[in-house]
């Protein structure tokens, strides 16, 4: 299996995670009981998780290894402010809030802190094409979407980005499961409220049911009104990962059925297995129902499918 079928694998993985988690997003796992049994099924499109995906790719096709945040600012001011005349519909709080900060003349790493939003989940969400153009580098993948984030996000917020990043970076490789876990971790710092999460999250063991009760137990912040914790969602998703033994759709499923910010969740552990499996290791049922992305989110992405997206991506990391 060569690079270009685990980045294709990566980014179907990515978006029909996204897909199939959207409808539950907010939900608890009883509701999610309640209205569908399990979640199995695809429905509908995917969010801005897979558009801004698709955006984080174009910066890395476009700039590669000497990506910096100057050039992500760039691109926002190219291509996202002056087709945004008011509030961005569908687009996750940070990204909103640096549009704001953007918009007030603010340059990175303000644009990342000046609002409430820098430790959300939205640079973890898209964080899988760094590792993919990084593949087997899980620090390289680690400092290039950090760039990335020093233009929307702080603390956390970027630490959630780097560990996803990271771990794509190994599981592009083929490694296990734990092997890609373990890379995740090592580009974060241990004391981290993330790797702590990380850390409590894959101690736990047991049964579906009994399990999601465990999870949400030992990293959901139940009293919070949002859902989009960078520290809750990418531990929710490696624990789906690992639970799921790296297949697809058996992790994609379980990290949908934990609720909360669902499709982030599917996202990133479809990203994190689909890297792993290839292509071929995204159910067929799913595959034929990601199409290209409508820019709801995003319009400068509007057209795009993520197979080409993966496509460009391995062609602009060339020999690395």
């Amino acid at each position: 299996m060569d690079y270009r079928d685990r980045a294709r694998g990566c980014l179907l993985g990515l978006a029909a995670g996204d897909a199939l988690g959207a409808p539950a997003e907010n939900l608890t796992p009883a509701e999610i009981v309640a209205r569908w049994g399990r979640l199995t099924e695809i429905s509908g499109g995917g969010t801005d998780d897979t558009e801004y995906a698709i955006f984080a790719a174009s910066l890395l096709v476009r700039h590669g290894s000497a990506l910096t945040p100057a050039d992500v600012v760039a691109a926002y001011r190219e291509q996202v402010l002056p087709l945004v005349a008011g509030p961005m519909k569908g687009a996750g709080f940070s990204e909103l809030g640096t549009v704001t900060a953007l918009r007030r003349g603010l340059e990175p790493p303000l644009t990342g802190a000046s609002h409430f939003h820098g430790w959300s989940d939205g640079l973890a969400m898209r964080a899988a094409p760094y590792g993919v153009f990084a593949a087997g580098d899980p620090l390289e993948a680690a400092r290039l979407v950090e760039q990335d984030g020093l233009v929307s996000h702080a603390g956390e917020g970027i630490t959630g980005g780097r560990a996803v990043a990271a771990g794509v970076a190994a599981a592009m490789t083929g490694a296990p499961p734990s092997e890609v876990v373990a890379a995740a971790l090592s580009a974060i710092p241990a004391d981290s409220w993330t790797a702590r999460n990380v850390e409590r999250a894959l101690a736990l063991t047991g049964p579906p049911d009994t399990l999601i009760e465990a999870l949400h137990e030992a990293v959901v912040v139940p009293h919070y009104p949002w859902t989009d914790l960078a520290p809750e969602a990418v531990a929710l998703a490696f624990a789906a990962y690992l639970h799921g033994q790296g297949d697809v759709e058996r992790s994609v499923t379980f990290g949908v059925s934990l609720g909360r910010d669902a499709d982030t969740i599917g996202a990133i552990a479809g990203a994190l297995a689909g890297a792993g499996q290839g292509e071929s290791g995204v159910p067929d049922r799913w595959a034929s129902k990601i199409g290209s992305v409508a820019g709801k989110s995003l319009p400068a992405v509007a057209g795009k499918h993520v197979l080409d997206v993966a496509d460009e991506l391995i062609a602009a990391r060339g020999g690395r």
